[in-house]
This record gives structure tokens, C-alpha cells and sequence, in this order.
């Protein structure tokens, strides 16, 4: 007779570095056959997995939207993607086709194999060093001294994940609530904090994920020039915000001529980019309406045009919000519907305890500055342009707008986000 357990996934990200007591080290071979990470380029595992991610961003996005519509929104769809994805090692039958598929892959166009080498080309992409760009993405198995671990899942999530494997003592839920939250907060440098409480002793398994992302501009702002200026949240309320201002520099930019949006493209030092989408005013629904992978797509295109390099006055807010999500209330609704009912079959994790994920969190928290912008994850009247005609060279970040951060070797949104109100963390 099988035991109900728990399995608790917590999803973190932020902008910062990282760096307790592990299980032994275990071979690295797993049942999917481990492969060393080749160099990035074209044609690589990791450009596999980007257009999925991409989707399950945007999937991911609209329902988060439709359920705040007027609320700050930041997370991180990579740190959300890997966690499930190395879920879904121990998955079996439509519990696991539903993480898979629910996280925007074609089962019939990408095979299992080449979802888990996917991420793992990604992840080692990512902690590549660069100049000037601080990546750290992670997970972490917090594992009952009660449960047996079927080895080939061990071994894949370590392999394929560089997930980290630790023992703990769910009887003693304040002990394993601090060494879980002592980990989080070391990998995420301190910007993650308290990220779970209140465990019960149920509980058999958690699994943390983190993503740390520290960038500098490439065209820093000069702090002198940053003032107070308003921030038009909406019709009725309006906002100070420490503004900052380049009047000099070139940018990427459009006026989008088929939208009611402007583009603005920011590169950070090493191989990481931003785009800030400012809707024209009272047009944020009908822009959240087209924000798609084509979209993105051809965005992107245009913003690497030599016309669209010019010299703009641009005015943008020093701000930081974050994001706290329970996560088992919202991805039901993109598909994930077994995994979290008496129905989830993750018998590839163990065969002694029939397992469920009861909550999963995730929390994430951006900061922009003069200097560039930190993020970091766990899985917890308008003024405006009249036109380009009329305001040419000039963009005001002064009402609510849509951040994409990119990773530009991988092909990744690293975070996704949508800043209403930037006075409000």
C-alpha cells in the first residue's frame, strides 16, 4: 500500500551571484545517457529548447496578466521551465506528457532526450563567463532520510541540471525550513529571503530552483542626471519616481508602425539584452494581445537594422518590483493538471511512495539602476510621444511598459515582467 507524500517545489530569481552539508557525489551517468555540454553556436542543444521556452514565457505571461490586470508582474519562465523539466525525469504516463507538452514542447518534433540535453547545454551556456555579466542558475533536492530515490533520477537531475542533492529531516520542520531557506538565500546572495515556511511533515521531497542575473549597461546613466519626475500609473494615479536621462547616446528603437507601442532595445555588457515595450497610452491591453513569439521574433529583427541605431533622448525609471506567484494555482490552467492531484504518476523518483506536488512558489525580483539591472528568481494622465513626427528622438518610460530580458547565446527569456507601478516592490 502506497503512503500519500509530498513533493514542494520553491522557484527563485534574482539578479546576484552564488556560492552546505551535500550528499555524496554520484556519477553522473543517468538512464537518459549523460553527455558533455558542446560549445555554443548554431545547431546546438540548447537552440532546441529555445522556442519551447519562449512559448511557455508567453503562455505563462497572458495567464498572469488576465488574472492582475493591473499589477506589477515579474518572474522567471527559465527558472519555472528547468524546474518542471527536471520534474518531469521522474514523471511517468500523461503526467509527465502534460509538464512536457505544458511547457510549450512538441512531443512529435522533440524527442525526451533532446528536451533534458537542451536545457543542459543551456545551463552550461549560461555559467559561461562574460564580461560584465554574472549568470547563476541552480536547483537543489531537498530529500527525506525516509525516502529511497530511484538513482537514475538522482543521477539525471544532477547530469543534466546540476542539481544538488540533500538530505533532511522533515520530522523537524524547523531545522530543514532553515537549511532550505539558508541555501536559497546564499544562492541568490542574500536577495532571497524566507522563501518557505510553514512545512508540514508530509513533505518528502522539495526541489528549489534559483536563476542570480547581475548585468551592466552597455551605455550606463550618469546618477547626477537622475531627478524626481511623475509616473502615470493610470488615468488616476500618479507616481514620483527617481527618473534617470541619457540625452546624448544612440539606441535601438522603433515606433512601431502597426502597434500602438514603442521598442526600445538595451544591450548589457556580455551576451545579455533587454527589450522595454511602451505601449502608446491606454493601449496596453491591445499590445499584451500580440505579444507573441512572432512578435518577439520580428522585433528582434527589425531592432538590428543599421536606421534604427539613432541618437534619442531617452528618460527611464530607477526602480525595483518583484513577484510571488503560487504556481499550482496557475499552471493547471496552461495543462498541469495530474502533477498536482492524487493522479501524479512520479514513480520515476521512487517506487516506494506515491508522490504529488501539493504547492510550488515561485518569487522573483528585479532592480534597475544607473549602472544596469539585477535580477533574481526562486521557484515565490499619461505623458507621452504624440508621435514620431512630432516627438522624434525622444522616449519617456513614464507609464506602465513590458520588460523581456534575454540571454543572447541561448536564444532564452531569462525574466518577463510588466512594471505598472514602479514605487511598488
Amino acid at each position: 500500500m502506497h503512503l500519500a507524500s509530498h513533493l514542494l517545489l520553491l522557484l527563485a530569481g534574482l539578479l546576484v551571484t552564488s556560492h552546505s552539508q551535500l550528499l555524496p557525489e554520484h556519477s553522473s551517468q543517468g538512464h537518459l545517457g549523460y553527455q558533455e555540454a558542446p560549445s555554443t553556436g548554431e545547431g546546438s542543444p540548447g537552440l532546441k529548447v529555445a522556442p519551447g521556452n519562449t512559448v511557455f514565457a508567453l503562455r505563462l505571461y497572458h495567464v498572469m496578466a488576465s488574472q492582475s490586470p493591473g499589477s506589477n508582474i515579474f518572474f522567471s519562465p527559465l527558472s519555472i521551465s528547468s524546474s518542471y523539466a527536471l520534474l518531469s525525469l521522474g514523471a511517468r504516463s500523461h503526467t509527465q506528457t502534460q509538464i512536457l507538452e505544458g511547457l510549450g514542447f512538441n512531443l512529435t518534433e522533440v524527442s525526451e532526450s533532446d528536451i533534458h540535453q537542451g536545457f543542459q547545454h543551456l545551463l552550461h551556456t549560461l555559467h559561461l563567463p562574460g564580461d560584465g555579466l554574472e549568470v547563476h542558475a541552480g536547483s537543489a533536492l531537498f530529500l527525506s532520510q525516509e525516502l529511497q530515490i530511484l538513482p537514475g533520477f538522482l543521477n539525471d537531475s544532477v547530469a543534466f541540471y546540476e542539481s544538488k542533492p540533500f538530505l533532511a529531516d522533515f520530522h523537524d520542520t524547523e531545522g530543514t525550513t532553515r537549511l532550505i531557506n539558508d541555501h536559497v538565500r546564499e544562492e541568490t546572495q542574500g536577495k532571497i529571503v524566507d522563501l518557505v515556511s510553514g512545512l508540514s511533515t508530509d513533505i518528502a521531497m522539495v526541489l528549489v530552483n534559483y536563476i542570480y542575473f547581475k548585468a551592466l549597461w552597455e551605455k550606463p546613466f550618469v546618477p547626477s542626471l537622475t531627478t524626481p519626475q511623475d509616473f502615470y500609473v493610470d488615468e488616476n494615479t500618479v507616481v514620483k519616481v527617481p527618473m534617470m536621462l541619457q540625452d546624448t547616446e544612440h539606441h535601438w528603437y522603433l515606433h512601431d508602425r502597426y502597434l500602438p507601442c514603442s521598442v526600445l532595445r538595451m544591450d548589457y555588457k556580455g551576451n545579455a539584452m533587454a527589450f522595454f515595450i511602451l505601449p502608446n497610452r491606454g493601449e496596453m491591453k491591445q499590445v499584451e494581445e500580440v505579444l507573441t513569439p512572432e512578435m518577439l521574433t520580428r522585433w528582434n529583427r527589425l531592432l538590428q537594422k543599421r536606421y534604427l541605431y539613432r541618437k534619442l533622448e531617452l528618460h527611464f525609471p530607477k526602480f525595483s518590483i518583484s513577484g510571488s506567484y503560487k504556481l499550482h494555482q496557475i499552471l493547471p490552467k496552461l495543462g498541469f493538471v495530474d502533477v498536482f492531484s492524487q493522479k501524479a504518476d512520479l514513480s520515476g523518483i521512487t517506487e516506494e511512495r506515491k508522490l504529488q506536488v501539493s504547492k510550488s512558489f515561485h518569487k522573483a525580483i528585479l532592480e534597475v539602476d544607473e549602472a544596469g539591472t539585477q535580477a533574481a528568481a526562486a521557484t515565490g494622465s499619461f505623458i507621452t510621444f504624440l508621435s514620431a513626427r512630432h516627438s522624434r528622438g525622444v522616449l519617456r518610460f513614464n507609464r506602465p511598459f513590458l520588460v523581456v530580458i534575454f540571454s543572447t547565446d541561448t536564444q532564452s527569456i531569462l525574466f518577463l515582467g510588466k512594471v505598472v507601478n514602479p514605487t511598488k516592490p
